[in-house]
């Protein structure tokens, strides 16, 4: 698999970030508070909401602690 992807893959992934940030945001959450409640590190959160890469299962917790379906994250 190619170092580079296709620019919609990272316009996607920057659309996902934005989401977790505005709902983390509308939930009242910091980052901190949000990677506690799913198990993960602040880092990953972090990563999650500039549009990195992220795991499925992180995607899943996060989606799950703030209280939406990770269709609506992925949408």
């Amino acid at each position: 698999m190619p170092d580079e992807q296709p620019q919609w893959i990272t316009d996607a992934r920057k659309a996902v970030g934005d989401r977790i940030r505005v709902r983390r945001l509308h939930e009242n959450m910091t980052q901190e508070t949000l990677a506690s409640k799913a198990g993960v590190d602040r880092s990953t959160i972090q990563r999650m909401e500039a549009g990195h890469e992220m795991k499925l299962s992180h995607l899943l917790a996060v989606a799950h602690e703030l209280r939406v379906h990770v269709t609506d994250l992925l949408h």
